[in-house]
């Protein structure tokens, strides 16, 4: 199995030291960078060589914005989790709307940022609490006016069915739960979501209510 390659951007020494030790539990992940600012990552050789995942402190003394930072790093193909101190809810709100992974705060137990990371390198969806918390009720999520069958066949697609066992349940045909999948995608993105990924469309459908947030029933 190829190395999950991970970089850490916080401007806290004290954070950064031994980052690396404390990933060095989990097979097959590795550090390959700690900075301070996302430029400095997107122009390290790590960056050219590719980073699976970055996480990104949410507060960075640089004057950078939430919301550019992770455009950039999601730009460059890097997925990105947040981790964050957890006392400012628009930070956390700017970072879920930009499609991170997930929020962490950094006062939880390293187990919960080590299981988030182990999670991202198995490929699984990473939606943490915090993140969930983050969007609930955010009045400013642009509403992307699914039809009632579309909502139907995202909350089947974005739990995790694929589109035959989809197409089964709901009546339709298969190539016509690729051309639902497809609307949803665009409908979303033409608000300015995100909908690119399997994953995208099921956190698009916890903000929404049309999937249940973690921990709900």
């Amino acid at each position: 199995m190829a190395s999950f390659r991970v970089a850490l951007i916080d401007d806290h020494e004290i954070v950064a030291r031994g980052f690396a030790d404390l990933f060095a539990t989990i097979p097959d992940v590795v550090v390959v960078a700690t900075t301070d600012s996302v430029t400095n990552l997107l122009e390290s050789s790590a960056a050219r060589e590719g980073v699976d995942l970055v996480i990104l402190d949410l507060r960075l003394s640089d004057g950078s914005t939430v919301s550019d930072n992770v455009d950039r790093l999601r730009a460059n193909g890097t997925a990105v989790l947040a981790f964050t101190g957890g006392d400012d809810a628009n930070l956390m709100r700017a970072a879920a709307r930009g499609g991170v992974l997930g929020v962490v705060r950094k006062s939880e137990p390293t187990a919960v940022l080590l299981d988030a990371v182990a999670r991202a390198a198995a490929g699984e969806t990473v939606v943490s609490t915090e993140w969930a918390a983050a969007l609930d009720g955010d009045p400013d999520l642009a509403d992307a006016g699914l039809s009632p069958r579309e909502r139907e066949v995202l909350s089947l697609y974005a739990a995790g069915a694929k589109a035959p066992l989809v197409a089964d349940r709901t009546g339709l045909s298969e190539l016509t739960v690729v051309d639902y999948i497809r609307r949803v995608r665009s409908k979303y993105e033409r608000v300015g979501r995100t909908a690119s990924t399997k994953i995208d469309l099921y956190k698009r459908a916890l903000e929404d209510g049309i999937l249940p947030m973690p921990g709900q029933r």
